[in-house]
């Protein structure tokens, strides 16, 4: 496979639909909607289980044992932001994360929510630095 960097998924995904790429590893929220209405032909998840939103398609783990590459989204503040200011973005933030209204669009994209505590965020954005950073330095990747 070659290599062609996007800077968004609005470019990448004309250039699949129209034929000029081959495959993209696109994050579901962006790609549900193309493929349900079969302008694109999913061929697995990446994360470790199949989604809710496209439950026949499999996950790459169910392949490939142990294999998962998620994504997450998450809402963060300067360093040294007052605590009762972040105690109360984070009520609020968690408040409308389980929203009925929103957890039924979020999960109509492929999303789960994640009520999580500043300190329980810091940990997982931690554990994914890690991660990532392994792989990083097994394949040897320079940035361009």
């Amino acid at each position: 496979m070659l290599h062609v960097p996007y800077r968004g998924g609005a470019q990448a995904f004309t250039d699949l639909i129209g034929g000029q790429v081959q495959v993209y590893f696109a994050v579901l929220a962006g790609a549900v909607e193309f493929i349900l209405t079969g302008k694109l032909r999913a061929l697995g998840v990446t994360s470790a289980t199949r989604s809710d939103a496209l439950p026949e398609i499999p996950a790459l783990s169910e392949f490939i044992p142990g294999y998962e590459a998620s994504s997450f989204f998450g809402i963060g503040g300067p360093k040294g932001l007052p605590t009762e200011i972040l105690s109360k973005l984070n009520r609020e933030i968690n408040a409308a994360v389980v929203d009925p209204k929103f957890k039924a669009r979020l999960a109509d994209l492929g999303g789960t929510p994640l009520v999580n505590s500043p300190d329980e965020f810091g940990t997982v954005v931690a554990d994914e630095t890690e991660r990532w950073a392994k792989v990083v330095k097994f394949a040897e990747l320079k940035p361009e």
